[in-house]
């Protein structure tokens, strides 16, 4: 691990919004785990939650994720790229769709999720490598990929632990993507429980709202969880203040952020 600067703030009790958020935004956040986090629930719910999010993932959102990761290697002929918290795949399997020569190691927390990557097609894709890793403590040498992406997953990582990640990535890859929720903006942080019912209806007429239940209680808690850049920004500052962020414009709701080290050098090239 580099050695670490000292930044003017408590990186445990940072909020969400950034060392200097508002009093609004410091109340509007929970350290209330989803289930995604918990170990104690039924592997059931966990599937539930995941499988609505690639539901909406299949809507476009994995296209145009894998399009903007690609979009930052687009100079390497065969790239090496590690996706974390992967969930089911869906985003790794999208970009061995679109790039005939790149190379993904999946990988997830979970090792549920990591069994059914594994037992998928994207398990016998001889691209893919599927293994169980941990965001902040990654088994890998320096500069073992082109790139690291981490999309939809990074809020669930508090700011004691997610500048780690951080280190981590910009460590074992040239580029870390990291593609997250955009933390609403401060006036707009109480309507959140609104939000969150009103994305969920359509998966509680189709599915109904028992079965439901979980999705939209992890959908609130992610919003509640999720970060400003100004956050980001302060955890890489924490990190290594060699460690560069750059946030790609024009993608709400979320948010798009490549980190790298040294001199900024990240070409951003959308398609």
């Amino acid at each position: 691990m580099t050695e670490q600067r000292s930044p003017a703030f408590n990186i445990e009790t940072m909020p969400r919004g950034g060392p200097h958020a508002s009093w609004l935004d410091r109340r509007m956040q929970t350290d209330v785990p989803e289930y995604l986090d918990r170990y104690d629930v039924p592997d059931e719910i966990k599937q539930i939650v995941i499988s609505e999010l690639d539901r909406y993932g299949d809507r476009g959102w994995n296209e145009s994720n894998a399009r903007t990761a690609l979009s930052l290697i687009s100079d390497i002929e065969s790239p090496r790229i590690l996706e974390l918290g992967a969930g089911h795949g869906k985003l790794s399997s999208k970009i061995l769709e679109l790039h005939p020569t790149a190379t993904v190691t999946v990988t997830d927390l979970d090792p549920i999720s990591v069994s059914n990557i594994a037992s998928s097609p994207l398990g016998a894709n001889r691209r893919a490598i599927v293994q169980v890793a941990d965001a902040t403590a990654i088994d890998a040498p320096d500069n073992s990929y082109d790139l690291v992406i981490f999309a939809m997953s990074f809020h669930h990582l508090p700011p004691a632990i997610a500048w780690r990640a951080i280190a981590e990535s910009t460590r074992i890859a040239t580029k870390f993507l990291v593609i997250d929720l955009l933390r609403l903006p401060t006036p707009a942080l109480p309507l959140i429980p609104v939000a969150g019912v009103l994305i969920a209806l359509p998966s509680a007429f189709r599915k109904g709202p028992r079965t439901i239940l979980p999705f939209l209680h992890d959908l609130i808690i992610s919003m509640l969880r999720a970060y400003r850049p100004q956050a980001l920004s302060a955890l890489a500052e924490y990190a290594d203040s060699a460690i560069k962020v750059e946030f790609i414009p024009d993608r709400q709701p979320f948010m798009c952020a490549v980190f790298s080290r040294g001199r900024s050098n990240v070409e951003i090239r959308l398609s």
